[in-house]
């Protein structure tokens, strides 16, 4: 435990070597703390041509004198919901790829205790004053960042953020991904109050390989942090005391009987860490995952994954997904089409997205959008990559359905560092979390007719091998899908991890031409597959691409797109596809 916590720090160092500068990492469980909301109205001006900041706007300059003037002022300008992106909230910007600053007042009482900024996410840089003076940058859409301010807080408070959602080459991700590039700030913004002497983080978990045994650390953050702490289980009258060392770290362990969690009984029990001088509860679940050969093991017993991709936008409002009845119903949309499983793609969801899942009984893969052509040979890269999946890790190591952490997506063999950063990616994470299992999604595959194979060198250094494959769209079917052979030189589980092709719903037609974009065409194409997919005896999970129809400006077609990816088990709006129906029907006929 000591080991994993010392990666955490070299990480950061590492990061700060190659002049990489970040906001402060994120504490544990910000939901479980006493918070201050600053979420709602937030002025904001648009500056397209980054000229602002050479204007004093950073630091809300104001006219002193009768000659002085200024181009821009804030407290006459209009404002943003805050969560929320901005490009669905103004319809100039809805395409727009690029800076804009956004203004917030708050009052505040000083007390003894110490107080935090912290960020849920912000897309895709930020530059975060307050008060005129700068506390940092973070750079990362979709993960969370935090300030102390305790020392720089006022009775009446100015916070100013610059955002910019522009593309880089060398950002995760980089320049042509396939996703609307909702900017802003999309996640919650909290100031969060804590003793002088906190709890900063956890990780209660069950044992690697062990349905009895609970193995966790705690690490306390302040000027005196040698203590006492107690993690404590009410329901099973456990309580185990700790004491930390002069960094305030511990590392536990000891013996529990405990319903395990599954999506059939989602078993969340509410525990307790307490120091000397912080409280803080949390609903964690235990579970075992784990593979074995070919299969995959939820609490020692087999499991078929039936799962679907969730992109994080409410379609039918062409907007960002931003809280949690927004995540309800992207999740419960998944229940309806009988899942246990979600891949949440390309990037790290909401928060309330993962907490929902432990509640409602599914199983998630997330994942860092180390998407498709990404500049391995940068080592700034390589850096953000470690620190983004530092980042998420930190963020959700105690939520019990996550079972899957994904280092890529779609990445191009032909990059020549490619190998070299994944793999120690993938080793880091297992090095950072050893109670989960480790993933990539391939689409690499070798078409030789009916042939199937695929061959990388990155397979070695993960549990399980996530295919993307687009048979009857991108690749045509050559014979009959129930001749398909898949042949693999690894003895490890595969998850169909995409597969689907795009339908206009209510466009009706040929079952047989791709270029129709019919639901006849989509829903042929995925019986096709369910019929091969009974020849894949190393197949333990399949997950549609995508559960609704999403927003991409790279989708372009003026009849059928207009904008939108159509792949969509459901349209938009929320209507099902014939597509619907074959996919409900299989996943009903698998019996774990």
């Amino acid at each position: 435990m000591l080991l994993k916590f010392m990666i955490y720090l070299l990480i950061l160092f590492c990061i700060t070597l190659n002049n990489i500068s970040y906001g402060q990492s994120s504490m544990g469980n910000v939901l479980g703390r006493n918070t201050i909301s600053l979420n709602g109205k937030w002025n904001y001006i648009i500056d397209p041509n980054n000229n602002a900041e050479g204007m004093g706007i950073a630091y809300d300059a104001r006219p002193t004198g009768k000659t002085d003037f200024l181009e821009y002022y804030f407290d006459e300008s209009a404002s943003l919901q805050v969560p929320g992106d901005f490009n669905s909230q103004l319809t100039e910007l809805t395409y727009y790829e690029n800076y804009v600053w956004y203004k917030k007042t708050f009052a505040y009482k000083k007390n003894e205790k110490r107080l935090f900024l912290h960020f849920g996410a912000v897309n895709y840089k930020a530059d975060v004053y307050l008060n005129g003076e700068k506390l940092g940058i973070h750079e990362g859409g979709y993960t969370p960042f935090q300030f102390e301010i305790t020392d720089k807080v006022k009775a009446a408070n100015t916070i100013i953020v610059k955002v910019n959602n522009k593309r880089y080459k060398d950002g995760i991700p980089e320049l042509g991904y396939d996703w609307f590039n909702y900017g802003g700030i999309n996640r919650d913004v909290n100031l969060i109050e804590t003793p002088p002497n906190y709890i900063e983080d956890y990780f209660i978990q069950l044992k690697k390989g062990k349905s009895d045994v609970i193995k966790g650390w705690v690490k306390l953050d302040g000027k005196s942090v040698k203590q006492q702490v107690r993690i404590a289980i009410p329901e099973l009258k456990l309580s185990v005391i700790a004491k930390t060392n002069d960094s305030g770290f511990v590392s536990f362990e000891f013996n529990a009987k405990v319903q395990r969690w599954s999506p059939e009984n989602p078993k969340l029990y509410k525990v307790k860490v307490t120091s000397e001088n912080d409280t803080i509860l949390d609903d964690i679940g235990f579970r075992t995952i784990e593979t074995k050969g070919t299969e995959i093991l939820l609490n020692g017993k087999s499991i078929f994954l039936k799962g679907v991709n969730i992109h994080e936008e409410i379609s039918a409002e062409k907007r960002k997904s931003v809280d949690e009845k927004d995540a309800f119903q992207l999740l419960s949309a998944a229940k309806e089409l009988g899942c246990n499983f979600v891949r949440l793609t390309h990037y790290p969801h909401h928060e309330y997205m993962v907490r929902l899942a432990d509640k409602m009984g599914l199983l998630l893969w997330e994942e860092i959008p180390v998407w498709q052509w990404i500049s391995f040979e940068d080592t700034a890269v390589r850096y953000k990559m470690n620190y983004m999946m530092k980042e998420i890790i930190q963020r959700d190591k105690n939520r019990c359905s996550i079972i899957v952490w994904s280092v890529s997506n779609e990445t191009m063999p032909t990059a020549k560092a490619r190998f070299q950063s994944i793999a120690k990616l993938a080793q880091l994470t297992k090095q950072m979390d050893d109670t989960r299992l480790v993933s990539s999604a391939f689409n690499n595959i070798r078409y030789d007719k009916n042939q199937l194979s695929i061959r990388d060198s990155l397979i070695e250094y993960m549990d399980i091998v996530g295919l993307n494959e687009y048979l009857g769209w991108y690749t045509p079917w050559v014979g009959k899908p129930s001749e398909y052979v898949w042949k693999f030189d690894f003895n490890k589980p595969v998850i169909i991890s995409e597969f689907g092709v795009e339908a206009l719903y209510g466009n009706h037609g040929s079952a047989d031409t791709a270029s129709s974009w019919t639901e006849e065409y989509q829903e042929q194409v995925y019986k096709d597959n369910v019929t091969m997919f009974k020849n894949m005896s190393s197949l333990r999970g399949v997950a549609p691409w995508v559960l609704y129809d999403f927003r991409s400006a790279r989708r372009m077609h003026g009849r059928y797109q207009k904008g939108w990816n159509r792949k969509g088990l459901l349209s938009n709006g929320g209507e099902k596809k014939k597509s619907w129906f074959v996919i409900k029907s299989y996943f009903d006929s698998i019996k774990n």
